[in-house]
């Protein structure tokens, strides 16, 4: 049984506790947060010990989950993982490259693992396509929720598109060649709907279209390669390829058919996946990949600052 904590306990950390109780590889120790209220509430509620201070859990547990606010990731997971404790951080890893890099140093010091919660990585759905993935040439993003109080320390860029960056890069055996994009803040200092238009070095071509502002939720990436069109609903764990194919005749036919997908909650296989490779496993979202998608992600925050600046469109960053 491995002994685990969870950092943070807001609407993700409570989520990580759950999972953590259920499970048949870990013991939940500790609920930390330095809301009391909420983190006795959660501790509680799972059988936990609760304290307000991480330094607390050096030395009591193996393993931790970080579900604190983007701004304090880099403080505490070096922290822990210098101390030997494993670590799976939710995305996006850090607030700047120099953050993330500080945090893979730390684990390559300590032998600890890093993780980075890139959830969708683990979308039942998302692994069925990646079966059939060879050439993508084409990617159409979109990932639009109901405005919710929660992760206002980051913007849109940050909160929701990452989801997708990380899942398009893992597609993609390809460097960056440029970014575009645009967004503007709603309701909040931030940015809080985004459009980036990325094109790699192979000629790929992804576009991305995140808001935190919108009236219904969607969650969807679709992709073209030759002579294939692929369509993913995250929230309802469907694929759905329609690929051409010559006929007896000489002419093209389509052929529509569903993948088979294995539904199963993304969390519990993320955490479970931590958990293995705590004992040993590879890595499956490695700091590494995590610092890739933050750093694409911030090229396209700069890339909205730049026409935002050019429009005239203030925002907080």
């Amino acid at each position: 049984m491995i002994r685990v904590g969870v950092i943070g306990a807001g609407s993700f950390g409570r989520e990580h506790a759950r999972v953590y109780a259920q499970s048949a590889n870990a013991n939940l120790v500790s609920v930390c947060d330095l809301n009391q209220a909420s983190g006795q509430r959660v501790a509680e509620q799972f059988n936990a010990a609760f304290c307000m201070d991480y330094h607390e859990l050096i030395g009591k547990v193996d393993a931790v989950s970080l579900a604190a606010p983007t701004v304090a990731h880099a403080e505490i997971a070096c922290a822990l993982l210098d101390a030997g404790i494993h670590v799976l951080v939710e995305k996006p890893i850090a607030r700047t490259l120099d953050e993330a890099d500080a945090m893979m140093s730390a684990a390559e010091h300590s032998g600890a693992v890093l993780q980075v919660g890139h959830l969708e990585r683990f979308n039942p759905a998302v692994i069925a396509a990646r079966q059939i993935v060879t050439t993508p040439r084409f990617f159409e993003a979109h990932r639009l929720s109901l405005f919710t109080p929660r992760s206002l320390d980051i913007d849109v860029v940050m909160d929701l598109m990452i989801h997708d960056i990380d899942v398009v890069l893992s597609l993609i055996d390809s460097p960056v060649r440029e970014a575009r994009a645009a967004g503007i803040p709603i309701l909040t200092p931030r940015i809080d709907i985004a459009n980036a238009r990325i094109e790699f070095e192979n000629g790929c071509v992804a576009n991305f279209t995140a808001s935190r502002v919108s009236l219904e939720k969607v969650r969807k990436v679709r992709f073209f390669q030759p002579h294939e069109y692929v369509s993913i609903d995250y929230a309802a764990q469907e694929a759905v390829t329609v690929s051409v194919k010559p006929s007896a005749d000489g002419k093209m036919t389509f052929d529509a058919r569903a993948l088979a997908v294995e539904r199963d909650e993304p969390l519990r296989l993320e955490i479970e996946a931590f958990l293995a490779a705590v004992d040993g496993s590879d890595i499956r979202v490695s700091g590494v990949e995590g610092r890739r998608a933050l750093q694409l992600a911030l090229e396209i925050v700069a890339r909205i600052r730049e026409h935002a600046e050019r429009a005239g469109v203030p925002f907080a960053g």
